[in-house]
């Protein structure tokens, strides 16, 4: 199963992202649950990084199934709503997933969601 958990801050702003595991929800290269959460988390850091000049600090495994990105510390006293709003995006993205393949992804976001 995917694990997704969400670390926000006092304000609710996200401060990090986990996900670790794997779908298993079809064969290796057939997998539409890891493809999707791929397509997502991908999607969303590198539109942040190309679209927001901004870099979050990532982890990754090499041979996947674990990724990490955080907002940098500095950004934090100069934030830019846009990455807050693609982040939002891809959280709420994770969300649609999980609503239909339950039992292959799991979101942990207790801190609610930040609102512009």
């Amino acid at each position: 199963m995917i694990q997704v958990k969400v670390e926000r801050d006092e304000h609710k702003q996200l401060r990090s992202v986990r996900i670790s595991g794997h779908a298993d929800s079809g064969p290796y290269g057939y997998d539409l649950v890891c493809a999707g959460v791929s397509a997502v988390t991908f999607g969303a850091v590198n539109a942040i990084e190309e679209l927001c000049q901004v870099e979050l600090d990532i982890e990754q495994a090499e041979d996947g199934g674990y990724l990490h990105c955080s907002v940098p510390d500095s950004f934090r006293t100069q934030p830019n709503e846009h990455v807050y709003v693609l982040l939002e995006g891809m959280i709420s993205s994770l969300k649609t997933i999980e609503a239909s393949y339950s039992e292959h992804i799991q979101v942990n976001d207790q801190g609610g969601g930040w609102r512009a």
